[in-house]
C-alpha cells in the first residue's frame, strides 16, 4: 500500500520535469506557423497583450519566440501561449497530406465563418482568462447564449484591439446593437458619441448579475455610480424611481430632454390619473384647455370651478413639474399643505 504514494510522487516529479519541455516544444512548433504566416497576412502584434516587443519587426517568428519572455508567458510554464495554444497542433494544416488539393484548416479557426463553434473559440480564451474576476459570469451570460465568442469582439493579431480602446469600443458594439446606435444619435443622450463615456461604463459585457448586462446588480445601482444625488434615501420617495430608472428614462437617448421616454404630462399620466378641476381641463369633457372661442372657457385660469388649481399649468410649459418639482423624491418633513407626499418640494 505504501507503493502507491511513492508512485504518485514519482509521476508528479516527472510531470514537473516534462512540462517545460512540452512548452518549449509548442513554441518551437510555432516556428513552422510563421514560416508561412508572416507580415503579409499577419500584422505586427508585438505591442499587444499576447506578445512582447521583439528586437525585429515582423515576420511573426520574432514575435512568436518573444512570447516566451513576455510577462504572461513563462517558458517554464506549460500554459505559455503560442500559436499551438490557441489554434491547436493542426498537423494536417502544417503539413498538407499527399493527394489533398487544398490545405486543411487549423484545428481551431477564430473567424466567424471558420467552422469552429463559438463556445469552442471562447473556451480557448477562457483557459487563461477565466482567472479574471471580470470573466466569472461569462458562462450563461446573454452574449454567451447568443453565440458571441471572444473573437467576435476582440482581435488578437493586432497591436490595437478596438474593443479595448475607449475611443473605438462603441464601433465594436454597434456591429450588433444597431438600435442603440440610432438612439445615441438623438438630441438627448449620454455623451457616448462625444467620447466622454463608452458602453463598458454601464455594461459588464462578459457577464453580469444585473439586467441587460448592467455593470451593477440592478439598473438603479448602475445609474447611481454617476447620479448619486438621485439615490436618496428620501423621506417621501417616488415609487418608480426606487424600482427602475428605465421606467421613465431611455439611457441610450430620446428626443425629449433628460432622456425621458415621453414628454410630461403624457409620461406622468401613464401611471397617474390626470387632474380635473370643476370639469375644466382637457380630460374634463372639454376639447382643450381654454381654447379661444369656446363658451364658458374665456375666464381666468383660476376660478371658483378650478378648486384653486391653475389647470393651464398642467398642460403647458414644464407641465406636471411646474408644481411637482421633486420627482425623484422629497425630504420635506412637513405634514401641512402642500403635502410633501405630492413631491412639491
Amino acid at each position: 500500500m505504501r507503493l502507491l504514494p511513492a508512485l504518485a510522487a514519482l509521476f508528479v516529479c516527472l510531470g514537473g520535469l516534462t512540462s517545460p519541455a512540452s512548452a518549449l516544444t509548442d513554441v518551437e512548433a510555432s516556428k513552422a506557423c510563421v514560416e508561412c504566416h508572416d507580415s503579409d497576412d499577419l500584422p505586427d502584434m508585438s505591442q499587444g497583450p499576447h506578445g512582447e516587443a521583439p528586437k525585429k519587426k515582423p515576420p511573426m517568428d520574432a514575435a512568436a519566440l518573444a512570447m516566451r519572455g513576455s510577462p504572461m508567458a513563462d517558458a517554464t510554464d506549460p500554459r505559455t501561449p503560442n500559436c499551438i495554444s490557441c489554434h491547436g497542433a493542426s498537423a494536417t494544416h502544417a503539413k498538407k497530406p499527399e493527394g489533398v488539393k487544398e490545405r486543411p484548416r487549423p484545428d481551431r479557426v477564430f473567424s466567424k465563418n471558420g467552422g469552429t463553434p463559438a463556445h469552442e473559440r471562447s473556451e480557448v480564451c477562457q483557459t487563461c482568462h477565466q482567472r479574471d474576476a471580470k470573466q466569472a459570469l461569462w458562462g450563461g451570460s446573454q452574449h454567451e447564449n447568443a453565440d458571441v465568442a471572444c473573437s467576435s469582439c476582440h482581435k488578437v493579431h493586432t497591436n490595437r484591439d478596438k474593443a479595448m480602446v475607449k475611443a473605438t469600443q462603441t464601433e465594436v458594439c454597434y456591429i450588433c446593437h444597431k438600435e442603440q446606435r440610432a438612439q445615441l444619435q438623438r438630441p438627448s443622450h449620454h455623451p457616448i458619441p462625444e467620447g466622454k463615456m463608452t458602453c463598458s461604463d454601464c455594461h459588464a459585457v462578459h457577464g453580469s448579475a444585473g439586467p441587460k448586462l448592467a455593470l451593477r446588480d440592478s439598473t438603479n445601482a448602475t445609474c447611481y455610480t454617476c447620479h448619486a444625488e438621485k439615490r436618496g434615501p428620501f423621506v417621501h420617495a417616488h415609487e418608480p424611481v426606487t424600482e427602475d430608472c428605465a421606467s421613465c428614462h431611455n439611457p441610450h437617448g430620446t428626443t425629449v430632454a433628460s432622456m425621458l421616454k415621453a414628454r410630461a404630462p403624457i409620461l406622468c399620466q401613464q401611471c397617474h390619473t390626470p387632474h380635473v378641476a370643476g370639469g375644466v381641463g382637457a380630460v374634463g369633457g372639454q376639447r382643450g384647455v381654454f381654447p379661444p372661442g369656446v363658451p364658458g372657457q374665456g375666464g381666468s385660469a383660476i376660478g371658483p370651478v378650478t378648486g384653486g388649481k391653475n389647470v393651464v399649468n398642467i398642460w403647458q410649459g414644464r407641465s406636471c413639474t411646474n408644481c411637482h418639482t421633486q420627482v425623484h423624491g422629497s425630504n420635506n418633513p412637513s405634514v401641512s399643505n402642500p403635502t410633501p407626499q405630492l413631491l412639491f418640494r
